[in-house]
């Protein structure tokens, strides 16, 4: 019985740095959502009032974006790591979580804790983030890294 062989091309130094530094930032979000949706107190106790009640109306189909945002990250680069095509699919996936949990943010009115020009800074950096690796890892999966 022959084994098959791996016909990927050979994963360059960097795929390793930026597919575990991928890891470690995508691992905030996850630790976010969940800390959130567990209402842990003492990580909500960093939240004024008014953002625990945006918080607690955010309608169940929303949640559902935010983990297809959070997860999809995480899982992108996990697979990344193992060097899967399917990593561009997982970033492609939490790109249209992003987007549909902060179109709803903006079209909808966030409270006024979450429209300081920290909260924008953050939100350009986790949209740059995003994009990054999932254009990333889709020059990976071109140059037959990703199989």
């Amino acid at each position: 019985m022959e084994l098959a062989s791996d016909t990927r091309n050979a994963a360059p130094w960097h795929l390793w740095a930026i597919g575990t530094i991928s890891l470690l930032w995508n691992s905030f979000g996850c630790y976010d959502y969940t800390m959130t949706n567990l209402r842990d107190a003492k990580y909500l106790a960093q939240f004024p009032p008014e953002v625990i009640g945006y918080l607690d109306t955010m309608p169940g189909w929303l949640t559902a974006f935010w983990a297809l945002g959070v997860w999809g990250s995480i899982a992108g680069s996990v697979l990344l790591l193992l060097r899967s095509r399917h990593a561009v699919t997982a970033f492609a996936v939490s790109l249209l979580g992003l987007a549909v949990s902060q179109g709803y943010q903006f079209v909808t009115g966030r409270p006024d804790a979450m429209k300081g020009s920290a909260m924008l800074v953050m939100t350009v950096v986790i949209w740059g983030a995003l994009i990054f690796f999932l254009w990333y890892a889709a020059r990976m999966k071109r140059q037959g890294v990703l199989g």
